[in-house]
C-alpha cells in the first residue's frame, strides 16, 4: 500500500480548521451523552456541524468506541471504483493524524474481489473525514478503515455487509462500523419528515433489503443510503437484534428556513 496522508478536504468549511476550536465544538455537540453502548453499527449524517453536528454527536456520543473503525461514506463525486477502499497510511484532521487499519484493508480486498485499492475516491470526498474529529474525541488511540462506495445493487450491498462481518468475526478485538448518510435533500420540512420516517422505519427493522427497497421506491434522497445498507448487512451477520433512533432533526431546526431542507438522523444498531 501507498504510504501518503489524506490532508482535510472540508475543514474550515464544515467544521473549524483550528484545533482547540474544533475540539471545543465537538465537545458541546456531545455534550449531555454517555456512553451507555457498544459501537457496533450506526448511521450518523455528514453535512455541516452547524446543521448536522448535533445529531452526529448524539449519536456517536452514546457509544464506547472500538479502537478499530470502518467508516463507510458515499461517493459523492462519482470519482473512482464502486468500492474504494484507502490506500492511505494516516488521514488527518485538524485533531492529529488517524492511522489507517491496514490489516482490515487486506483482509477486506481479499474478502470482497469487487473492493479496489483506491485514493481517489476519498481525495475531496467529506462523507467519511466529518466522522472522524467525534471518533478522535472518543478514542484516541483510534484506527479507521474508510470505505468510500457509488451505487450498488442490493446484492452487492448484501455481499460486501457478509463480507465484513467475516473480516470482523475474524479480528481477535471489536471493530465497529460507521455509515455516514444524510436523509431527504431538499423538500419542503414536513415532506422531508415523511420521507425520512419511512427510511427510518425500513433501517429498525434490520432488514438491509427492506431500507434499500424502501428509499428507491419512494425515491428518497438518502445519499448514504448504501452505506447504511452495507453495515445493516454486516450488523445483522454480527448478532444485532435492535435498532434505535437516537437523534432526528432537520436543516430547517438550524437555519429556520423549512422551503428546502436536509434531514438529518443518527441510528444505532446493537444487542
Amino acid at each position: 500500500m501507498q504510504a501518503s496522508i489524506r490532508t482535510p478536504a472540508v475543514a474550515g468549511t464544515f467544521y473549524p480548521a483550528a484545533a482547540k476550536a474544533l475540539e471545543r465544538e465537538v465537545r458541546e455537540l456531545m455534550a449531555g451523552t454517555e456512553p451507555e453502548h457498544d459501537l457496533l453499527g450506526c448511521v450518523s449524517p455528514h453535512a455541516g456541524y452547524v446543521y448536522s453536528g448535533r445529531v452526529a454527536g448524539r449519536v456517536l456520543g452514546q457509544h464506547r468506541i472500538p479502537r478499530r473503525v470502518v467508516v463507510l461514506g458515499p461517493n459523492h463525486t462519482g470519482i473512482g471504483p464502486a468500492v474504494s477502499v484507502a490506500s492511505h497510511h494516516a488521514w488527518r484532521t485538524p485533531l492529529g493524524e488517524v492511522w489507517i487499519d491496514r490489516d482490515l484493508a487486506e483482509r477486506l480486498l481479499g474478502e470482497d474481489q469487487e473492493a479496489e485499492l483506491d485514493d481517489s475516491a476519498h481525495w475531496r470526498e467529506h462523507s467519511i473525514e466529518v466522522q472522524l474529529p467525534f471518533l478522535q474525541i472518543l478514542r484516541n488511540d483510534l484506527a479507521i478503515l474508510p470505505v468510500c462506495l457509488r451505487h450498488l445493487p442490493l446484492r452487492r450491498c448484501v455481499e460486501l455487509g457478509e463480507a465484513l462481518a467475516r473480516v470482523i468475526h475474524a479480528t481477535p478485538e471489536p471493530v465497529g462500523l460507521v455509515a455516514s448518510s444524510d436523509m431527504t435533500h431538499y423538500e419542503p420540512d414536513q415532506v422531508a419528515r415523511e420521507q425520512d420516517q419511512l427510511a427510518i422505519d425500513a433501517a429498525l427493522t434490520l432488514d438491509p433489503a427492506a431500507l434499500y427497497d424502501t428509499v428507491h421506491e419512494h425515491g428518497i434522497t438518502m445519499c448514504g443510503v448504501i452505506p447504511a445498507t452495507v453495515v445493516l448487512a454486516a450488523a445483522a451477520r454480527l448478532g444485532a437484534t435492535c435498532g434505535e433512533l437516537v437523534a432526528y432533526q432537520t436543516s430547517g431546526d438550524t437555519s429556520g428556513d423549512r422551503s428546502a431542507v436536509v434531514g438529518y438522523a443518527g441510528i444505532r444498531f446493537g444487542t
